[in-house]
């Protein structure tokens, strides 16, 4: 008896091993240290979706993954995505012609694609679709339905009406159904906000100021009132979720600066009085570079109206003093694209020409952008702990910024998701 019960045991022993994953030890010899900028020759020991060592030699019975030469950095990190939108259709009514169902698959495609870019976390900013398309997808990728990033997601953007996300751009005497996310006093801003939440959202996102990428609204112009976006700040921050606001006029970043907002997004015309309060209050800037800039290249291509093009080459002055504002007084600044996914890195060439260093810029899409969604204990770093998103660099970023778009090795959550060979 005792001998049929220890023979049981050595056999449930040995095929427990053998069920245990064969752990995985990425070799390079520069894996770069985002804090610090120094590279070091290291084996990343991975033997599930966290890291569990950085070594200097790979642990017996590991697979071993040599990559030589390329730059290890973290996963990056974009804030500041629209996965839903059509990028090749700029025009006012572009998102009427797209059903829920189609705007779901295209934010499918274009996850994927930050993805195998190298982006294995995004924050989404906003989107057209009120059945909540991106919760969808924040959701399938968790539950491992599909490859995706990591994702932090709003709903539809909150606006007045004929605000930058007022989505009826038709006559007046074409009807068309009055929008959740359409807020024009502080009682609906509550509702409007209540409605995101109860439909899964992690984020708030407001439209503080009119835009550059609509046909009815203006820039300059402050649209939600300061005491509208302090009830969002309000109800958001009880239910546990944080607020972004897009605000490009000077006028509209500074109420929702003091409304205690969590991010501005682009503060394309920030100056020197509200940096100095970003910075006091900790309020991040998502400066979005190169969409304005590639705004204005494209022109009357891909569906842009006149009017948008003129409002993108009337702000785009605005920008780099901006810009310059932030950093000279210190306000944490996270990366974000707010463009095509096929363009992913230029925006780190357009931080680098405004005077980031590489390292600034990379720190931007790393260290700054977990801090950002509060996950600095799981992404943004090549750390034991935290997630096995890792990647690698066919180059060296920190001698030439544009080498961050010769990716070829994505792993996320210690899944190899593309190995270039």
């Amino acid at each position: 008896m005792r001998t049929t019960l220890l023979i049981g045991s050595l056999l449930f022993s040995a095929i427990a091993a053998a069920a245990q994953p064969v752990p995985i030890a990425i070799h390079s010899r520069h894996v770069l240290d985002m804090k610090t900028g120094t590279a070091s020759d290291a084996f990343i020991v991975v033997p599930g979706e966290r890291i569990a060592a950085i070594e200097q030699s790979g642990p017996a019975g590991a697979r071993v993954i040599d990559l030589g030469d390329a730059t290890l950095l973290p996963g990056l990190i974009d804030c500041h995505v629209h996965l839903e939108a059509d990028w090749s259709d700029f025009s006012a009514t572009g998102n009427l012609r797209h059903s829920s169902p189609e705007k779901t698959l295209i934010g499918l495609m274009n996850a994927q694609t930050y993805l195998r870019r190298g982006f294995t976390t995004l924050r989404d900013a906003g989107t057209t679709d009120y059945a909540y398309d991106t919760v969808a997808l924040r959701n399938a990728f968790a539950r491992g339905a599909f490859d995706g990033p990591r994702l932090f997601v709003a709903g539809v953007p909150i606006s007045v009406t004929g605000g930058h996300a007022d989505l009826n751009p038709l006559a007046p005497d074409v009807p068309m159904v009055r929008g959740p996310n359409i807020a024009d006093t502080v009682d609906e801003m509550r509702v409007a906000v209540r409605h995101d939440i109860r439909n899964g959202v992690d984020w708030i996102k407001l439209m503080g100021t009119g835009g550059v990428a609509d046909s009815l609204s203006d820039y300059n112009v402050q649209e939600l009132s300061e005491d509208q976006m302090r009830a969002a700040v309000e109800v958001a921050h009880r239910a546990r979720r944080r607020v972004m606001v897009h605000a490009e006029g000077t006028a509209g970043i500074t109420a929702a600066v003091r409304a205690g907002v969590d991010t501005i997004e682009h503060g394309t015309m920030l100056d020197e009085e509200t940096a100095k309060m970003m910075a006091e209050r900790g309020t991040w800037l998502v400066p979005t570079l190169e969409t304005f800039q590639r705004g204005v290249e494209i022109g009357l291509t891909q569906g842009q109206e006149p009017v948008m093009l003129e409002k993108g080459k009337a702000i785009l002055k605005y920008q780099q003093p901006a810009f310059e504002r932030a950093v000279r007084n210190h306000v944490k600044i996270a990366y974000g694209l707010d463009d095509e996914p096929l363009y992913t890195t230029r925006e780190f060439l357009a931080l680098v020409r405004a005077g980031l260093t590489p390292l600034q810029a990379l720190q931007a899409a790393t260290v700054n952008a977990s801090e950002l969604l509060q996950m600095s204990n799981d992404i943004g770093v090549i750390a034991a702990e935290h997630y096995a998103d890792i990647i690698a660099i066919d180059g060296d970023p920190l001698k030439d910024i544009a080498n961050v778009d010769k990716v070829v090795f994505v792993m996320k959550g210690g899944k190899v998701i593309r190995h270039d060979h």
